[in-house]
């Protein structure tokens, strides 16, 4: 059985103020919460219109009303099942591997996506501004597909980030030398900017190389995708390495 004082928990995580006060996050639907289950992610509560829909999978599953997901959901159509997570804690940053960093990225979409691409090509760190949108957005969290549970996602000092690493920074940029010129080195940071502004002033001036990439077709289209252009950088770093 839930209670008023737990749906009204659950409504305030829709607000990053309240995740980070709670240290609790929500996800929706069946295969983004199984494989949050499957993570080993400290648990606060499984609530579901379908009883059957884990089979008996956990004990902290509980049966509630469509009335009470309503309440409790951040869609307009709910999706079964709703759980509640312990945010992880923030483990070391391996740096013998590529290290993805994004300055600013606001499109909670973008940024579901880019880390189910960190997933897809192994990159399990993934550094973020301070004003990047919060990964434990319900939005970016859809976007993620499960991705979540298998990245690291660290929010801090940019710029103080990049100054103090040893390692080689490279920035994505309109400009800068094409990707397929570049001699990439097993182990780095790639920095992704702002989806209308790119990667800023400051951050720019600690990138050791800027790269790019060709436009191939008429010069009509004015950019990529954030999200897009992060998926041919990495594919480019994984097939050098």
């Amino acid at each position: 059985m839930v209670v008023k004082s737990q749906i009204k928990l659950i409504k305030s995580l829709h607000q990053k103020k309240y995740r980070n006060l709670h240290g609790l996050f929500l996800v929706e639907g069946i295969k983004t919460v199984r494989e949050l289950l499957d993570s080993g992610l400290g648990v606060y509560g499984i609530f579901t219109t379908d009883d059957s829909v884990l089979e008996g999978r956990h004990d902290s599953q509980i049966l509630i009303s469509e009335s009470e997901l309503k309440q409790m959901s951040s869609l307009k159509t709910p999706n079964t099942i709703l759980g509640v997570f312990y945010k992880p804690q923030t483990r070391e940053v391996d740096f013998r591997d590529w290290i993805l960093a994004l300055d600013n990225v606001s499109d909670p979409g973008n940024l579901g996506t880019i880390i189910r691409l960190c997933d897809w090509y192994g990159i399990s760190h993934l550094v973020c501004s301070k004003d990047t949108v919060d990964c434990y957005n319900p939005k970016v969290l859809q976007a993620t597909m499960g991705s979540i549970a298998r990245v690291q996602v660290i929010y801090t000092d940019l710029l103080q980030f990049l100054r103090e690493s040893k390692q080689q920074i490279f920035g994505a940029f309109m400009d800068g030398q094409s990707v397929y010129g570049v001699k990439l080195p097993d182990s780095g940071i790639l920095v992704m900017g702002n989806e209308a502004h790119g990667i800023s002033q400051e951050i720019k001036a600690v990138c050791h190389k800027k790269i790019g990439i060709p436009q191939f077709g008429k010069l009509t289209a004015e950019s990529l995708n954030v999200a897009t252009a992060t998926a041919v950088l990495l594919n480019e770093l994984r097939r050098e390495n």
